[in-house]
């Protein structure tokens, strides 16, 4: 297994390979560097001394644990939109609404009951208890914020593990790609927040693995009527590599830019001119109406995302990761992409693709023939048209039926 926080730890290393040679170099005694080199190494943090730290956003990282392990595709969480953590309750598609409605009921319940909790209802009172469970103490403005942002979020832990399968067919490649472009290593685990390492296509139409829109593709891919190199994963890992690096070398540091990577690099400009460059701060601070749920949740979806991907057997037991794909050819610009859930790029949106596809979510119990016959093509098509390696399918996966 791969560590990829070994990068970060090379790094450190190597400085005190530097500060072991400087002496000689500088006429300095090397008990005196050593000592500055170990009170360095023991006074930062160590998620300071990584590319990708965490720090102030633990609850956030967590809660896409939990999203990507815990919930599956018939999971939908109401949850607050910006508290993430804060989880009231678990719904299916069928309780999703009444739900919704006990949970406001609730929060306008604790609102009128504020001075006297006790006197609240079953159902009030464990909603109180989320919301103290999450660090906040209930208020009226606090209350009025809670109430305007109920939100669901569905599971996608079978989503997610077929991801991590997948992975296997790009992953070195990718890691070499990110080496050669001076990118984290990590950055190439990147595909499993925005599609799973399928050639995905989004809501606002951005297409492929690394999920580039024609906008963002400008200067880096072709795309045309007749070619799309959006579906090419190598072509478009190479272009994400140089699209990243350009926005670190612009914003200054990694956090921002995987973050620019969702919302674009102007608005991440925007949002550090007026709150400065730490993540946390701009989350908290920064208000955009581009600047929503799927831009401040990006970048840690990928921590919780490599974390998972590190720790997956733990949460998935041993999984058997598909073997390298030879390079891939350039596919027409007619080909399909499976549809993908994940929320649209809010720098980028365009209007969708091309209607001549169709795509169906799969349930428990489907299999691939049922699925061939129903729609009238055949398994063969499927695997084609999906990119599928065998016949496994599972529920929650989106899958081009036409």
């Amino acid at each position: 297994m791969h560590n990829f926080t070994k990068s970060s730890e090379n790094s450190r290393c190597e400085f005190g390979a530097v500060l072991l040679i400087l002496p000689s170099m500088v006429g300095l005694r090397r008990d005196r560097l050593l000592l500055i080199f170990a009170a360095w190494w023991f006074a930062v943090p160590v998620s300071a001394q990584t590319a990708f730290p965490a720090d102030g956003l633990e609850s956030r990282v967590d809660f896409w644990r939990q999203v990507f392990t815990k919930y599956g595709a018939e999971d939908l969480i109401v949850h607050d939109r910006f508290h993430v953590n804060l989880i009231y309750a678990v719904a299916t598609d069928a309780t999703a609404k009444d739900t919704i409605r006990r949970v406001k009921d609730g929060l306008r319940e604790i609102s009128d009951q504020l001075s006297t909790p006790e006197a609240l209802s079953e159902s009030a009172s464990s909603i109180r208890e989320a919301i103290l469970g999450a660090g906040l103490e209930p208020s009226q403005p606090l209350l009025a914020e809670l109430l305007d942002n109920v939100h669901t979020q569905r599971g996608v832990t079978e989503r997610f593990r077929g991801g991590i399968v997948r992975s296997g067919r790009y992953l070195e490649s990718f890691k070499r790609i990110m080496d050669d472009h001076d990118v984290p290593a990590e950055v190439a685990l990147l595909p499993l927040v925005e599609s799973s390492y399928e050639n995905a296509r989004s809501v606002a139409a951005a297409v492929g693995v690394w999920q580039f829109t024609r906008a963002t593709s400008q200067g880096y891919l072709l795309v045309s009527r007749r070619v799309d190199e959006r579906l090419d994963p190598v072509k478009s890992a190479r272009a994400a590599a140089k699209l990243l690096r350009s926005h670190y070398d612009v914003l200054g540091s990694w956090p921002l830019a995987i973050t620019a990577y969702n919302h674009g690099r102007g608005g991440m400009l925007r949002a550090k001119a007026e709150h400065g460059a730490d993540l946390p701060t701009i989350i908290d601070e920064y208000r955009s109406p581009l600047f929503g749920y799927a831009s401040m949740n990006f970048y840690t979806e990928f921590l919780a995302a490599i974390d998972v991907y590190e720790h997956r057997e733990d949460y998935f037991g041993s999984l058997a990761l598909e073997r390298p794909v030879a390079r891939p050819a350039v596919k027409a610009a007619s080909g399909n992409a499976v549809e993908t859930g994940r929320p649209e790029k809010a720098a980028a949106a365009e209007k969708s693709a091309s209607p001549r596809s169709a795509s169906y979510t799969v349930r428990r119990g489907d299999t691939l023939s049922g699925l061939a016959q129903r729609f009238g093509t055949s398994i063969q098509n499927l695997m084609s048209w999906n990119t599928l390696a065998g016949h496994s399918i599972y529920a929650g996966q989106i899958l081009v039926v036409r």
